[in-house]
């Protein structure tokens, strides 16, 4: 469910209609309703109701914007992080350091000091190497390291290749078979002190039975580090609960049912779990407003140019992935065509052969569900700036990322000095 309906015949933003948003903020732009995200915490917290103290901490990468990670911290979720950068946005939105988990394959010894230095909750390792650089910078630095190691089960979660990560061959974690002799290595290493087990296995999960493969060796696994004399007392199950974003598929499973299995699969293990979810949070909590700039015709179906591209939205480039594409006023009359961006790059298209509504020149259109992986993997492309963010909060809305202007993309650049004396 979300908060983005027709009003009057007017796709609005809770109480906002988008083109009041559109006149004010220009286009394109992302919208983010700020009951849709609490109400979708509610229900994941709901769907965990039967665990003990569970630590819900939001995968940063999917929006890290600042007024969304503020919106979170004040529902009391922890966060997810993959980078220092991460780390920061989430401390400056006032998610406290002791909720926050450090995870990714490719930490620095700078991001690790950093961290330490914070007061993180845990360091999820992917590998014995990451664990002795960690042990050398905490030694260096004094401190003591809250570590897991993130284990790779050979499980294919069944979603794009691109964003499934607990295969054999895909770069995260420690490998399921090696993971005691990891442990072991990580106990002789000063500086670190062994408290869990993470895995996670891929992004937009339509089937609860890869994680519960996963989970179940997960469970087999704690009881084989305990026997072996380690302490463990945190168990991360990472993310990746699928939303809708195309009516014809079948739906993901429900927080609900996540809920259930994670309960059935995880009894006895007597730890404290932590959830990463991400696009199950805030994925329907957004949309991107685009303009039409005009309807060309195409051989076969109609062109709709719109002024959002590629690289305001890269999900269909990168992934096929399908959006939803409504007109911001409907008329009821609906057609077939390709729905592109300027983009000088033919994928730059959003979909092929689409039955939408009809729309002409200067219309509002709205990309469903773009709360997640929308803004935060936008670039400037075509030398065109980073559009802006809203929040809707019932009648009000309010910038939370201005529209980049193009004039501060060519004062970042510099001459080198033989080019710049030359100008002189």
């Amino acid at each position: 469910m979300d908060h983005f309906n027709l009003k009057d015949g007017v796709l609005h933003a809770e109480d906002v209609p988008l083109p009041l948003i559109a006149d004010g903020a220009q286009t394109p732009a992302y919208v983010y309703s700020t009951a849709t995200i609490e109400r979708h915490v509610r229900v994941f917290r709901e769907a965990l109701a039967g665990l003990d103290t569970p630590w819900i901490c939001f995968a940063v990468k999917a929006n890290p914007n600042k007024g969304v990670l503020a919106t979170l911290a004040a529902q009391g979720l922890g966060a997810d992080v993959v980078s220092g950068g991460e780390l920061l946005r989430a401390l400056a939105a006032g998610i406290p350091a002791e909720k926050i988990v450090f995870s990714g394959v490719g930490k620095t010894a700078d991001e690790m000091a950093l961290a330490l230095r914070k007061g993180i909750g845990q360091f999820n390792l992917e590998s014995v190497e990451e664990a002795e650089t960690l042990s050398t910078v905490a030694a260096a630095i004094g401190m003591t390291a809250p570590v897991a190691f993130r284990i790779n089960p050979n499980i294919d979660a069944g979603t794009h290749s691109k964003i499934s990560t607990g295969r054999a061959d895909d770069k995260f974690g420690v490998a399921y078979d090696h993971a005691l002799a990891a442990y072991a290595r990580a106990a002789e290493l000063v500086g670190l002190r062994v408290q869990g087990v993470a895995v996670h296995i891929g992004s937009q999960l339509t089937s609860l039975a890869p994680s519960r493969a996963a989970f179940e060796r997960v469970g087999a696994l704690i009881a084989d580090l305990r026997a072996a004399g380690h302490t463990i007392t945190t168990a991360d199950l990472g993310g990746g609960l699928g939303v809708p974003y195309n009516p014809a598929v079948p739906v993901p499973p429900s927080p609900a049912d996540y809920g259930a299995m994670v309960q059935e699969v995880t009894q006895g293990w007597n730890v404290r779990l932590i959830f990463e979810p991400g696009r199950v949070i805030v994925g329907n909590a957004g949309v991107l407003i685009a303009r039409v700039i005009r309807v060309k015709e195409g051989v076969n179906y109609p062109f709709v140019v719109l002024d959002a591209g590629m690289n305001d939205l890269m999900r269909p480039s990168l992934y096929d992935a399908w959006h939803e594409i409504r007109a911001v006023r409907p008329t009821g009359e609906r057609f077939v065509a390709n729905i592109v961006g300027p983009i000088c790059e033919t994928g730059d298209t959003f979909a092929r052969a689409r039955e939408m509504d009809e729309v002409k020149e200067g219309d509002l259109v709205a990309f469903m569900t773009a709360g997640a992986y929308g803004a935060t993997m936008a670039n400037t492309y075509n030398s065109r700036g980073l559009i802006p963010e809203i929040m809707v909060s019932g009648h009000d809305w309010a910038l939370v990322r201005d529209r980049q202007p193009i004039e501060a993309l060519i004062a970042a650049d510099r001459l080198p000095p033989w080019l710049d004396r030359g100008a002189e």
